[in-house]
């Protein structure tokens, strides 16, 4: 995951040294080749497209103790991720205070129970660590193909 992390990062870079090049006042030359960082850009983007099939490849085959695939497993926490998230900022509007300054103010009152959602999201987030966990337990164990 590391290897993909640098490459993505080296890509962005040479996307803005390209961008730093492509255009120089008449008469000067460039820093650096545009050719040449294109080709290197070109070069780590294949690097990125083989690691990532290998990834892929890897994880629909690694499968934990109950048969569940690591891509299945990987969505499944996107998805509690998403989750939590969207609750979290349900829970942040519901547990907002309302300033009146007089009583002919209309009065908004809370639609859920704040307290239910705050165990809910707390028991949501216990279950992303374990899985999380799961994870990097069958990543650790794995070799890449």
């Amino acid at each position: 995951m590391s290897i993909r992390k640098d490459l993505q990062k080296r890509i962005q870079q040479l996307g803005q040294r390209i961008q730093n090049n492509v255009k120089v006042q008449e008469g000067d030359d460039p820093k650096e080749q545009p050719a040449e960082l294109m080709k290197e850009l070109d070069s780590c983007l294949s690097q990125l497209q083989e690691l990532i099939w290998r990834i892929n490849a890897t994880n629909i085959e690694t499968k934990n103790g109950e048969g569940r695939t690591l891509t299945e497993l990987m969505a499944q926490k996107d998805v509690l991720t998403m989750r939590i998230s969207t609750l979290r900022s349900v829970f942040d509007t519901a547990s907002t205070g309302q300033d009146r300054y007089s009583r002919s103010e209309i009065k908004m009152v809370t639609m859920i129970d704040v307290k239910a959602l705050s165990k809910q999201i707390d028991e949501y987030s216990a279950q992303l660590r374990k899985l999380d966990i799961e994870i990097q337990a069958l990543n650790f164990q794995t070799e890449l193909k």
